[in-house]
């Protein structure tokens, strides 16, 4: 992503191991809380004990009763931060015809797909299994079923990239723009806690590699070319650029994508205000820190908000954005000036993004 056409982000919020919504967000990152804790045996059936999860949050208890019987938690937790991102536009008449929705996921809800699986399996026939599951078990279930819940008549994407995700979305969203498909794009991505997705982690972490933490919520931008009506500009993008990674050398494909960033905009790495880094904990993870810290210096590293709220797989670039939008809000010294988002993915993607915080 480069050019002249920069979209802007004008509004965003969280659901996060935090709280519900963006103050509980920027209040955690501002004072560094951890939020691991110890989870209950009996409502999670996990080979973790501690784990990073939304306080309180129940799907029916915050989008009521109506039509959330079957609803999973990451479709609850998604629906619930788009509406706290919508309930601060003002909508001109005619709703949002032209409001489009890209979410990132990991492979839509494990728990949903795994229980699908299971009735398949050990019922008295492969098809006994309950009809209102199956809408939520596929992967773009969580996107659609919140653009039917908030009337979003827009484009309905789904996006995986593992922990880039949030950064790719941004790369669609802008191609929806220009092209003119929709106005307004809420863009994001978002990862539910579940004893599925606790046990293919569990099984499926390298061996020599410790224990992860695993964390869960969503965070969702509204990007345009424009501000949405009722909002500022946060910060513009200025440029995300992605390079798969076939030779293992994770550092050279970070620095590659560095590069793309920052020459973009010929931006030098000592006018970058901050960089946020993944903190993946693992050996990309460790590849990404240190070409981070050879380039722009470790002063520059924000701390990963990783490390308070667990790993959000592919919900993690989209917190790295707001944890730097949190941050940027209260530095006078970051106005008008830029910020460096990475993030890599055993996968083998490596992504960056390079944001321009608004000026006073």
């Amino acid at each position: 992503m480069s050019g002249m056409s920069h979209p802007v982000i004008s509004t965003w919020s969280a659901t996060s191991p935090f709280g519900v919504g963006r103050p509980a967000f920027a209040a955690g990152v501002a004072e560094r809380r951890p939020t691991s804790g110890p989870l209950d045996p009996v409502e999670w059936q996990v080979p973790e004990r501690h784990g990073c999860v939304v306080p309180g949050f129940d799907v029916r208890e915050s989008l009521g009763r109506k039509g959330t019987r079957m609803m999973n938690r990451v479709t609850g937790l998604t629906i619930a931060t788009v509406g706290h991102v919508l309930g601060e536009v003002d909508h001109p008449e005619g709703g949002a015809d032209d409001v489009a929705l890209v979410l990132g996921t990991t492979a839509g809800s494990m728990q949903s797909s795994m229980e699908i699986t299971h009735s398949s399996l050990t019922g008295a026939r492969p098809y006994h299994v309950e009809p209102a599951t199956i809408p939520y078990a596929v992967m773009n279930g969580a996107a659609g079923r919140c653009a039917i819940w908030h009337g979003l008549r827009g484009p309905n994407s789904t996006i995986a990239a593992g922990r880039p995700t949030g950064l790719v979305g941004l790369t669609y969203a802008r191609r929806l723009l220009l092209a003119g498909r929709a106005r307004q794009v809420l863009c994001g991505a978002a990862e539910e806690f579940s004893a599925a997705r606790s046990w293919v982690e569990h099984y499926g972490r390298p061996e020599g590699e410790g224990d992860t933490v695993l964390g869960e919520g969503c965070a969702i931008f509204l990007v345009g070319m424009e501000p949405a009506p009722g909002t500022r500009r946060l910060a513009s993008v200025l440029s995300v650029r992605t390079r798969m990674v076939v030779d293992g050398d994770w550092g050279a494909a970070v620095g590659h994508c560095l590069d793309g960033v920052l020459s973009s905009v010929e931006e030098k790495p000592d006018q970058v205000w901050a960089v946020s880094p993944s903190g993946a904990p693992d050996a990309a993870g460790r590849a990404e820190q240190a070409r981070l810290t050879e380039v722009f210096g470790a002063d520059a590293l924000i701390p990963p908000v990783a490390d308070l709220i667990g790993e959000t797989h592919s919900a993690s670039s989209a917190f790295q954005m707001a944890s730097v939008l949190s941050l940027a809000e209260h530095d006078p010294a970051a106005a008008g000036r830029t910020a460096v988002i990475t993030s890599v993915d055993p996968s083998g993607m490596a992504a960056a993004a390079l944001l321009r915080v608004a000026g006073p």
